[in-house]
């Protein structure tokens, strides 16, 4: 039997034909920016669906992606070339800040006890799940309070993991101790060393798919809070302002966006001021 390596040379390189072809793609309509630097990179991700449906180069791969039956090839495609990095509790600061301080202040001034989150670019969940934690420990001390979150992601494989809810243990490391005991189940298969999300947290939250390009985004209602950490970073500047001002419309006036700490706004003319780093109000 061939090995991998065998297997990789009798396919042939992503060539400038088709790199050009697949980056003008992936920057018109998923808005990555995609210099030759990454060819290499998206040369690799793809080469597993060549092996899979059997085609030996990368222009005909292309020809399929883009005929008219290529939708299916397409939901795998955008997977492969999609970057799906997150943790739990991942730069926590913004946590402390949602509990302290955005969570009261929305409570005191609408009124309001049921507030609705998105988390935006959700990858594989680790991020609403600890929203989710997060919120159920606020409860505890405003019993009133309640919530939902609308978590979407454009890649299906993620989103699929992410409904799972099912994570190695040493994929929630960062998550405390007590709040492992209180929301995390142990798989019964010891050798797995598995963990689960519990039903108290799966049930608050509603996954689906959204490509953040479109233009229109299928909300009936406004969100409270957005979560949309480190998803921009990969997007050139004209392409961020177009998507935060179609997202701060989703936002509810004196609601909250909230950014990656290595993403900023200067220079953007949206509706939205700065209160603490990389939280926004909506105005």
């Amino acid at each position: 039997m061939a090995d991998d390596s065998s297997l990789a040379s009798s396919y042939a390189g992503l060539n400038d034909r088709a790199f050009k072809r697949l980056a003008a793609y992936i920057e018109s309509e998923l808005g990555i920016r995609m210099p030759d630097t990454k060819r290499v990179m998206l040369e690799s991700r793809l080469q597993k669906r060549l092996r899979v449906l059997g085609i030996g180069d990368y222009d005909k791969y292309l020809d399929k992606v883009f005929s008219p039956d290529g939708a299916s090839e397409l939901v795998h495609m955008i997977d492969a070339v999609t970057t799906n990095k997150t943790d739990f509790f991942r730069e926590p600061d913004h946590f402390d800040i949602l509990s302290s301080r955005l969570l009261p202040g929305l409570l005191t001034q609408g009124g309001r006890q049921h507030l609705s989150f998105w988390s935006a670019g959700c990858a594989t969940g680790e991020e609403p799940y600890t929203l989710a934690m997060v919120l159920e420990e606020f409860k505890l001390s405003h019993p009133s309070f309640d919530y939902n979150i609308v978590a979407t992601d454009i890649s299906t494989r993620a989103l699929e993991k992410a409904q799972n809810a099912v994570y190695g243990s040493e994929r929630v490391a960062m998550v405390p101790l007590s709040l492992k005991k209180k929301y995390l189940l142990r798989s019964k298969d010891n050798a797995a060393d598995e963990v689960r999300m519990k039903s108290i947290l799966r049930d608050k939250i509603q996954f689906f798919r959204l490509n953040l390009m479109d233009e229109r985004y299928p909300f009936d209602g406004l969100f409270d809070i957005v979560f949309c950490r480190n998803v921009i970073i990969y997007f050139d500047r004209p392409t961020q302002e177009a998507l935060l001002g179609r997202m701060s419309s989703c936002i509810r006036k004196g609601g909250n966006l909230i950014l990656g700490h290595s993403e900023t706004l200067t220079g953007m003319s949206l509706p939205l001021r700065g209160i603490a780093p990389t939280v926004y109000e909506r105005l």
